[in-house]
């Protein structure tokens, strides 16, 4: 299997539904009929954790597209191609899960658990190219 690839496809989707999101934050911001409201609590509550969603969702998205790219580029020269792609597509728990909270009071731990796995999956990517030997 083409491990890397499902990243760069997943990051991409993942990417676009963050984009139109961030649309949606800009409507709420200028054009909704209580947009006051939602400027009021710029740094607090519902507003401060969407636009925290959107900014790491993108983030994360743009990470597996990259994560995807150098897995399929050097599959041959890197060791647990199959586990860092597994862990990076699960950061996207992350982002998601932090809408999950505020829109279906889900709890925390989809956050923690996508924090935890693109941190271990970004670390494991540059430990990996450390004990690359040479790079073709």
């Amino acid at each position: 299997m083409n491990y890397g690839k499902n990243n760069i496809a997943i990051g991409f989707l993942v990417m676009a539904f963050f984009m139109a999101y961030g649309f949606l934050l800009i409507y709420l911001r200028d054009f909704a009929p209580d947009k006051q409201a939602w400027i009021d609590t710029y740094t607090t509550g519902k507003h401060f954790e969407t636009r925290l969603a959107h900014v790491h969702g993108n983030l994360f998205a743009f990470l597996n597209i990259l994560i995807g790219y150098l897995l399929l580029r050097f599959k041959e020269q890197l060791k647990n191609v199959k586990l860092i792609s597994w862990f990076a597509l699960a950061g996207l728990l992350m982002p998601l899960g932090i809408l999950a909270e505020v829109y279906l009071g889900a709890p925390p731990i989809f956050v923690l658990l996508g924090a935890i796995s693109i941190i271990i999956s970004v670390v494991w990517l540059g430990v990996s190219f450390l004990q690359m030997k040479k790079i073709n």
